[in-house]
């Protein structure tokens, strides 16, 4: 390009062409100054193209079966599934292909993800249906082989991958610990030098991964915690640096307190391991899930492992399969810190390969792989965002991306090897990083040791990102990164009071996570058409209703109704004003949000600790507002600053549905249905409806199980063009009503009836009914019958009806 007479913004194009290496200084041209203009260097980043590998990631579609376990390249699953289109075009183009996971087998990892369905965080995708197709000698037909594969039915997504790099930017009687300033008080720094004073705060106990490509192990700052590599190659890290990235990262956070260099912010964790995304055998440096992987085996629940990766300048988890196996690692309970990545992006407005905008939370396309994401901020108060580090909704904390002091590189006169080498400019989001990841596990350990338990991802991601025990960014560069932790404010205010407030999903329910037993039995939501005197006295703990389910009456049409809720703290610490929030919605075997209809909020109330059950005040539902008498499920959320309710997923969010459901302790479902044996009633029709799932079709499974005598006779009505599943699946006794366009099938009388591959259309609602003949003769009080909807092997819904004396019922108090 010619400059004659440049103007200022063609002089910061030319700077920036320069940094990205795209021109040279034409000659003639008046030196310029960049190296401390952030605009020039923001220019620089804005014009950056996107950097690939050369590698092609593809995941196969949920039709196609696991990979056999002689299927060693992806041409073999083809050959093995007679995948002929696919095939051809391995073949075609001569394409070498690997599984994205080798550092496992396929029946392990398929085992690890069995484990994690029932986290918070359930896999969206099993990792053992990712391949790595090496292009890289095919540049001219690289986006032409990626069209074909994915026109292909057998591939649900083919995609090029990022670059993978390093997040860096620049790069007592310990003698650099004085100029450690990151560890001084808040709103400085993290406040770890207190935290060293109290009792178990230096992260004794707990084990921590550092995910990178380059180190040295035996440095004189690390030699006591022997940092031993579990995966991969320990690559020399970016450009000229060797092994110093990730010997900085470790220093930060583990660094030994002796007489030497700089002391870490844990230095008395348990352990020190590395996991690398280089692999040398082929020059590739993308292989991060499988360094996840490799080193899930080795670590407990609670220890952190952290990211120190990023992709194309944007957090690694855009990767599929990154984000994948970070959500399964999170799903197993490891904490995990991710750096946010370098490339001055607003992650709200980026959209992957299908549009979507994965990283905001904004968004209905938002997905949480559970990590703790970090920024970098300057150095100086009041910690303005730094130029270079990404921003958004999906941030969670922040720390320092400048002036970190640590070990490697040589910056400091130290000495003369690379294991006794010093830094005070290591930066970028690889620096806030560890800072975050060391508060981590300091906390961890101190709460450890006073509790006996760790703290959960969730718990720890809001403990961390909390803006009422964090300090705030300075105002001066747009763009959100969250807070920085300050230890001692949360050692002193929220590990003290940690509250795990909870609502019963069945009389067996502890508020363990994830729950387990029926998931709609909660006997803690109670309908009432009259209020009670004292609600505690009549349903909280000594009232002798504490573990009773036939509480709730029929709503009565035409007068205002009463709902308590009742709940337990099975946490550390009271919890003070709570509310809860109780939704209604009609009678369904499966109960999405958009079936939710808001009741109202009790007035807030406090939950001392120790599992006691308290009552709240009632919601008052109006009468003008109670669509008709009858039967209605009721879903209650509880919400405490400590233990906040969850966010309600996307209406269309299936995978959000599901671990909202079963992953939330302060969540809970009332469709359990008290029916009165009227005796002057012959036949008893109970109604409910069968739904769909809200954001497209899919096979669900139906379990009708029956408590009745052998007697009862019971029918089972749905709709005429539905009815093909049941009588597939059995043979059983039924009628037809062309008229009216019915089916009815005699439900035999056996403990548990299973129907499956039954297709429900997107949002659908299928009305139905259970007829009970001759109730009056042949149903005792006590008797009960629940159908439940399942869903790839795991419960998603349920309705029950109980049936109780008229008159027995109406005398309970």
């Amino acid at each position: 390009m010619e400059y004659q007479n440049p103007s200022p913004q063609d002089i910061k194009r030319l700077a920036a062409n320069i940094i990205l290496n795209q021109e040279t200084t034409p000659s003639g041209t008046a030196t310029i100054s960049i190296a401390n203009d952030d605009t020039i260097k923001q220019e620089a980043v804005k014009r950056r193209p996107p950097q690939y590998s050369g590698t092609i990631i593809i995941r196969l579609s949920n039709e196609i079966k696991p990979a056999a376990k002689k299927c060693k390249t992806l041409r073999d699953v083809a050959k093995d599934q007679n995948l002929r289109a696919l095939e051809k075009v391995l073949d075609e183009y001569d394409l070498s292909t690997s599984p994205v996971i080798k550092s496992m087998g396929r029946e392990k990892v398929l085992g690890m993800e069995q484990l994690a369905t029932k986290s918070h965080f359930p896999p969206m995708h099993s990792l053992t249906s990712y391949w790595r197709i090496d292009a890289r000698e095919k540049p001219d037909q690289i986006h032409e082989i990626l069209k074909r594969l994915n026109s292909l039915y057998e591939i649900e997504k083919a995609s090029l991958e990022f670059s993978a790099s390093d997040p860096l930017v620049n790069a007592g009687d310990d003698p650099y610990n004085a100029t450690q300033d990151y560890l001084d008080a808040a709103p400085e720094g993290i406040d770890a030098r207190w935290a060293w004073t109290q009792a178990n705060g230096e992260g004794a106990g707990i084990g921590f991964v550092d995910l990178e490509q380059g180190w040295f192990p035996g440095h004189e700052d690390l030699a006591s915690k022997a940092p031993t590599l579990v995966y991969g190659d320990n690559r020399d890290g970016v450009g000229t640096y060797k092994g110093n990235h990730g010997t900085a990262v470790l220093g930060e956070v583990s660094a030994d307190d002796n007489t030497l260099g700089v002391v870490g912010i844990s230095p008395s964790l348990a352990s020190v391991r590395m996991t690398s995304h280089y692999d040398a055998g082929t020059n590739t440096t993308g292989h991060v899930a499988d360094a996840i992987l490799a080193v899930l085996p080795s670590m407990n629940p609670g220890d952190l492992l952290l990211l120190e990766i990023q992709r194309n300048y944007l957090p690694t988890e855009v990767e599929d399969s990154d984000f994948d196996a970070i959500r399964l690692a999170t799903a197993l309970g490891m904490i995990v810190i991710e750096a946010a990545g370098n490339g001055n992006n607003n992650l709200d407005t980026y959209t992957d390969t299908f549009g979507d905008q994965i990283l905001n939370r904004a968004s209905p396309d938002f997905r949480d792989s559970g990590a703790i994401m970090i920024g970098a901020c300057e150095s100086a108060l009041p910690h303005d965002r730094a130029w270079f580090s990404n921003y958004g909704t999906r941030m969670d904390c922040f720390a320092w991306g400048e002036d970190v002091t640590s070990c490697g590189y040589g910056d400091l006169d130290a000495g003369t090897g690379d294991n006794s080498t010093y830094t005070d400019t290591f930066g970028g989001t690889s620096s806030a990083s560890p800072i975050v990841s060391g508060a981590a596990i300091i906390l961890q350990g101190m709460y450890e040791a006073n509790t006996g338990t760790r703290l959960s991802p969730m718990q720890m991601r809001v403990i961390l990102s909390d803006p009422a025990t964090g300090t705030p960014q300075g105002g001066g560069v747009a763009g959100n990164i969250g807070v920085m932790p300050d230890l001692r404010s949360i050692v002193t205010t929220t590990l003290q009071i940690v509250p795990d407030i909870y609502l019963r999903d069945n009389l067996g329910d502890t508020g363990a996570v994830p729950t387990a037993g029926g998931i709609s039995t909660s006997p803690d939501i109670i309908t009432r058409p009259t209020a009670v005197a004292d609600p505690q006295v009549s349903f909280g703990q000594g009232s002798g209703t504490e573990n009773s389910t036939t509480l709730g009456y029929e709503v009565e049409a035409g007068q205002d109704n009463f709902i308590y809720v009742r709940m337990k703290n099975r946490g550390g610490a009271d919890a003070n004003n709570v509310t809860a929030t109780v939704y209604w919605s009609e009678v369904s075997t499966l109960v999405t949000p958009d079936m939710w209809n808001l009741v109202g909020t009790t007035p807030s109330l406090n939950v001392p600790q120790g599992d006691t059950l308290v009552v709240a005040d009632p919601i008052t539902w109006s009468s003008a507002e109670i669509p008709a008498t009858g039967h209605y499920c009721f879903v209650g959320i509880l919400n405490h600053p400590g233990d906040p309710a969850p966010s309600l997923p996307p209406a269309t969010d299936w995978n959000g549905f599901k671990d909202f459901i079963r992953n939330q302790n302060n969540v809970t479902w009332r469709n359990f249905n008290v029916v009165d044996l009227d005796p002057t009633v012959g036949t008893l029709a109970l109604p409910f409806q069968i739904a769909g799932a809200p954001d497209r079709a899919r096979i669900f499974g139906l379990n009708i199980m029956q408590q009745l005598p052998k007697s009862a006779r019971v029918w089972l009505e749905v709709p005429l063009m539905m009815g093909r599943p049941f009588l597939n699946t059995h043979n059983m006794e039924h009628k037809i009503d062309r008229k009216k366009g019915t089916l009815r099938i005699l439900i035999p009388n056996t403990p548990n009836l299973s129907i499956s591959r039954l297709k429900l259309a997107k949002s659908g609602r299928i009305k139905a009914k259970l007829i009970i003949e001759n109730a009056k003769k042949h149903i005792q009080p006590g008797n009960r019958i629940a159908i439940n909807q399942v869903h790839e092997e795991q419960e998603v819904g349920r309705v029950t009806w109980q049936f109780h004396s008229r008159k027995k019922q109406r005398c309970e108090t």
